[in-house]
């Protein structure tokens, strides 16, 4: 492989593939360790974070860093009636957050109310997962190992 000077991303890279993350502009790739990876992960460890009963009844919705003006703030979802619970755990889920992190990650916590089940966590269920234009697809498939193994698929998909 050759190497080549590329001014644009890298002062040097390899001719060939390239990762997605040497492909994004510089900027774009310093948002996304900032903001991304915290947000990600405080969603990945919210029943760790919060506990069981309040995950049941809340979930994070958004995150803004830190900037010159404002401090780091964590919008969270609460459905109503549990506004109170939610308003007493704020100091806790804050010190578990900046444990959790290493350091002071969350400094303000902003709590919006819904109405309703939590859709951001639960799966939506699909009764049906083949519909009648990928079944009449697969009935004109002509080898007959392939269209059974997607009968069977279909079929599997459909229990769950």
């Amino acid at each position: 492989m050759e190497f080549k000077s590329n001014t644009k991303q890298r002062n040097r890279t390899i001719q060939g593939l390239r990762s997605f993350k040497d492909t994004l502009p510089t900027n774009v790739r310093k948002i996304i360790k900032k903001k991304g990876r915290i947000y990600s992960e405080t969603l990945d460890n919210w029943r760790y974070i919060v506990g069981d009963e309040l995950f049941k009844v809340c979930y994070p919705k958004s995150f803004k860093s830190t900037n010159k003006l404002g401090l780091s703030i964590l919008n969270i979802m609460v459905k109503r009636g549990h506004e109170v619970d939610m308003e007493y755990s704020k100091n806790l889920i804050i010190e578990k957050m900046n444990k959790f992190f290493e350091y002071k990650v969350v400094e303000k916590i902003k709590l919006i109310t819904f109405e309703g089940d939590q859709e951001k966590f639960k799966k939506k269920i699909k009764k049906d997962v083949t519909k009648s234009k990928y079944l009449e697809k697969i009935s004109s498939i002509k080898n007959d190992k392939i269209k059974n193994s997607l009968l069977e698929l279909s079929k599997l998909f459909k229990k769950k």
